[in-house]
């Protein structure tokens, strides 16, 4: 049971999610918080294993409650926001959170998000993943770091290294397993394997190496 915590200035949209994941048995709301202090002292308090955090909210905003509930290890945490601006997107990744998505994004969507990152996983909404690996892409890399990553890669086997390829290119676990023609299960392993190897915590720190590395 992955216990979630709700974090959003709008009672509205609190209970609308609530209510929708009422029906998930291995979801279960322990709190709901109309701020950014409060989600901090509600995360100490129930230790959620995800936090859905909106980003404009009074007191103090998502991104600054983030990075405290990441400091103190109080939980993953799941941006979800109305606002596809690159200015969120980074600060929320450089506080610490492992996922980003947009409010217009369907329930099934939601659902999913809130397992793989209360599993330990990062999620980026398609529509900033191609932002995140620009970005990322676009900043040097020095010779220590690039041979670094060379010696990292060398421990990724033949099919970890498809794998990663379609990591970088933004592909989900389903989009991977029907590109490569393999199990769903399979995928799963292939990325945890990759992720040990190249000493990362999520997919964001294997998309980052795959793109300095050029072999996207």
């Amino acid at each position: 049971m992955l216990r979630v915590l709700l974090v959003d200035d709008q009672p509205l949209i609190r209970s609308g999610f609530a209510m929708m994941l009422s029906v998930e048995e291995d979801l279960a709301v322990v709190g709901e918080a109309a701020n950014g202090r409060e989600a901090v002292e509600l995360a100490a308090a129930h230790r959620p294993d995800v936090i859905v955090m909106d980003v404009q909210m009074p007191v103090m905003d998502g991104i600054a409650a983030t990075r405290e509930i990441v400091e103190r290890g109080l939980g993953h945490v799941l941006i979800l926001t109305t606002f596809d601006r690159d200015d969120y997107l980074f600060d929320a990744l450089q506080a610490g959170a492992s996922g980003f998505l947009l409010k217009n994004a369907d329930a099934e969507q939601l659902v999913d998000a809130l397992r793989a990152v209360g599993h330990g996983h990062a999620l980026l909404a398609p529509e900033v993943t191609k932002r995140v690996i620009a970005q990322m892409s676009a900043a040097p890399q020095g010779a220590e770091e690039g041979g670094r990553h060379a010696e990292l890669l060398s421990y990724l086997t033949g099919r970890e290294l498809d794998v990663l390829r379609l990591i970088g290119a933004g592909r989900s676990n389903a989009e991977i397993a029907g590109e490569l023609v393999i199990g769903a299960a399979t995928v799963k392993t292939h990325v945890s394997s990759i992720f040990a190897k190249l000493q990362v915590r999520d997919r964001v720190g294997a998309v980052i190496i795959a793109h300095e590395a050029s072999i996207v």
